[in-house]
């Protein structure tokens, strides 16, 4: 169990809870606040004034005043109103790390709502009660209302959950774990719908996986280097420190440290009629070190939004005050899913070109065509790495920009969205894109690497060959290449492929 103080959340605890499925509470000193926050949401609700959400009607019906006494039904009808999410359900990782994400804007004490709310999603979480989301229907502003309608309904005991791995009715599912659902009180309802969750949640599972690609990249490169015995002369210091960019930088040294020791890169030092490789070689820290920093612009943005207070209106303790404000709308989230995106389409951009390199006897520096022993019979792996130029193709595609395709919505109230949840759901796919083209490339470049024997690679490039080849066979003759395809994908996917080369990359 992890203990959560708003407001403090760092980016690696997020990483934590997303990869572990580790149970998340809030810190018992964060229950003042709420219940200071839960008290003046109360008063306004028992009053005449007209206060947004707490006792008037929603987005463009604000005008309509709500009586005290239907208050509670107001926002059980939102949530039942709202929940008009399609398509196929979020993984449930994400649901969960969306449902941590939900108690640290609560927990900041600015919503109004009461504790009761809260221990509500502590013990969903505590207990394996994961709501059932599906996956598309927000813009990205006023909240991620659809699906974080969703998540809300099974606490309530409406919509969907999941439970010990089945599929049930919200209430069923709150009852197998000896749970109750809530009645939620005055804006409660709206508390939990409107926010940026879905959308932080989802970019922040795909940074995760971009950043587990990126190191593998690193690796894999290097591994190419040395198939195509390309000069490791572009990775010396002096060039990037010259530049200063500390992603460029930082590539550079790794890719140094991992070729150490090379046996194949020693034999061509001297005599190499090749002055220069081409920039796919010569350029991976330049490219991936800029994907990287990219990245990491991307982490502190939502580091910062995962502990954000992102609903409407705000309870102003300190000031006596509810007001509505903007923080619901997701245009930071877009934007740094957008950034992402275009890290992740450029680190696949350029390792396709080194497949592409590897494949062709005429660059590759007499590596047999497409790299088998008997070429012309066999076809080796031809068909594979048109297989990674249609995934980066259909990457590019993906990484067009998304917070720049604003819709208006709500009957001209929410006339400016940002389409976050878009931009970040598409990180998936193209994260596992990513994977393919990496995995294609390791399985090239081992082949590669191979065919220099007796010379061998370095000894941590040489760590990477056996985990490899203690699945996966040296390519002879062809054979159904596609299961191979999958499980290298899956190697990079899970982060052996950079561990097994000892890649440590810092964000």
């Amino acid at each position: 169990m992890i203990e959560m103080i708003p407001g403090t959340v760092t980016f690696a605890t997020l990483e934590q809870i997303w990869r572990n499925g580790t149970p998340a509470r809030l810190a018992a000193s964060a229950r003042a606040g709420v219940e200071t926050a839960a008290a003046m949401v109360a008063e306004a609700a028992a009053g005449e004034a007209p206060v947004y959400g707490i006792n008037t009607g929603f987005g463009k019906l604000a005008s309509t005043k709500i009586a005290s006494e239907d208050t509670a039904t107001l926002q059980r009808n939102l949530i039942l109103s709202h929940s008009c999410g399609v398509g196929e359900p979020l993984a449930e990782d994400k649901v969960r790390l969306m449902m941590v994400l939900k108690l640290l804007s609560l927990g900041r004490g600015a919503s109004g709502v009461r504790w009761l709310v809260i221990n509500q999603i502590e013990e969903m979480l505590a207990r394996g009660v994961t709501p059932v989301v599906p996956s598309q229907g927000s813009v990205g502003a006023s909240g991620d209302l659809a699906p974080l309608a969703h998540m809300t309904a099974a606490m309530i005991g409406e919509g969907e959950a999941t439970f010990e791995g089945e599929r049930l009715s919200g209430a069923e599912a709150l009852k197998r774990a000896g749970l109750h659902p809530i009645v939620l009180g005055p804006k409660e309802g709206l508390g939990l719908i409107n926010g940026t969750q879905f959308s932080t949640a989802c970019a922040l599972a795909g940074l995760f996986q971009a950043l587990d690609l990126a190191r593998a990249s690193m690796a894999i490169a290097s591994l190419t280097t040395d198939a195509i015995m390309g000069s490791t002369a572009p990775l010396v210091a002096d060039i990037h420190t010259l530049r200063g960019h500390a992603g460029q930088i930082d590539v550079a040294q790794v890719m140094r440290d991992i070729m150490d020791g090379s046996e194949i890169r020693e034999s061509h030092r001297e005599g190499d009629t090749r002055v220069q490789d081409p920039y796919c070689i010569r350029c991976q820290p330049q490219v991936v070190g800029a994907a990287l920093d990219v990245l990491r612009m991307a982490a502190r943005t939502l580091e910062i939004e995962a502990n954000a207070v992102t609903d409407n209106p705000l309870v102003l303790v300190e000031a006596g005050r509810i007001v509505s404000g903007g923080n619901f709308h997701a245009e930071y989230v877009g934007f740094a899913a957008d950034q992402i995106a275009l890290a992740v389409a450029e680190i696949g951009a350029i390792a396709q070109r080194r497949v592409a390199l590897m494949v062709d006897p005429t660059l590759s520096h007499d590596l047999p065509p497409f790299l088998t022993p008997n070429p012309g019979l066999n076809s080796g792996f031809m068909i594979a790495e048109v297989t990674t130029a249609a995934l980066m193709s259909e990457n590019k595609h993906l990484a067009n920009p998304c917070v720049t395709d604003s819709t208006p919505t709500s009957a001209n109230q929410e006339d400016h969205v940002s389409m976050a949840a878009h931009g970040a759901l598409r990180l998936a796919k193209m994260t596992a894109n990513l994977s393919v083209i990496l995995g294609v490339e390791m399985l090239c470049a081992a082949q590669g690497v191979e065919a220099r024997a007796p010379l061998k690679t370095s000894a941590r490039l040489q760590d990477l060959l056996t985990m490899l080849r203690g699945e996966i066979p040296s390519l002879g003759e062809d054979r159904y290449l596609a299961p191979e395809i999958e499980a290298a994908s899956a190697m990079v996917r899970a982060g052996r492929v950079a561990e097994a080369a000892g890649v440590e990359v810092a964000i």
